[in-house]
């Protein structure tokens, strides 16, 4: 009897690999020969998988995203306005390993994006629903009256995603720059000037 091949377990595999390899290297070393050797495969087996590096490194990307929306949502779920804005910063934040590693993922995404149209298309798709949700729940804030300040939406979601972009960066770059309790503070200080008219 032949064996069963579960394609999705294996295609959960390779992106396994791929993130490894990003994580441990960066992206020059995440050649499909890189990742097929360590994946098990014969270099050209990838193929069924995954048509070329980008659809591979797509997939890698979606997983980095994923994990950072579970982190985002969380907090989400719960909460509305304020609260739900203030959950949302605090779950992007590279506040543990695990979202350290999602930034180094999308570090090295971010770099390929520059020279590849749909991973840029893609990536800004990720950013226009991640700004709705900050002006949606910045609104909703403002309308509960927990959200005080003159300053204006747009500016404030600019500041948030910039934050987060820098922290992201500076994490693995600059790591004593953007220490845990330094990134607790900035935040801190940023709903500080929030709720003051």
């Amino acid at each position: 009897m032949p064996k069963v091949i579960d394609h999705d377990q294996r295609r959960e595999h390779i992106v396994d690999v791929t993130w490894g390899l990003i994580v441990r290297g960066g992206l020059e070393a995440a050649t499909m020969r890189e990742i097929a050797t360590a994946a098990g495969f014969a270099n050209g087996a990838l193929k069924r998988y995954f048509p070329s590096k980008d659809a591979l490194v797509e997939a890698t990307f979606n997983r980095a995203l994923s994990m950072m929306n579970d982190h985002i949502a969380g907090g989400t779920k719960v909460h509305t306005g304020l609260e739900a804005l203030r959950a949302m910063c605090y779950g992007a934040m590279p506040l543990d390993a695990k979202r350290i590693t999602a930034g180094r993922v999308l570090m090295a995404f971010w770099e390929m994006s520059l020279a590849n149209k749909a991973l840029h298309d893609r990536y800004l798709e990720h950013l226009k629903a991640w700004r709705g949700l900050l002006h949606e729940h910045i609104r909703q804030g403002r309308a509960d009256g927990d959200i005080l300040t003159a300053v204006p939406d747009d500016q404030l979601v600019d500041e948030i995603v910039l934050m987060n972009a820098g922290a992201n960066v500076m994490s693995l770059v600059g790591p004593r720059h953007s220490t845990k309790k330094l990134q607790r503070q900035h935040l801190d200080t940023f709903f500080e000037r929030l709720v003051r008219p």
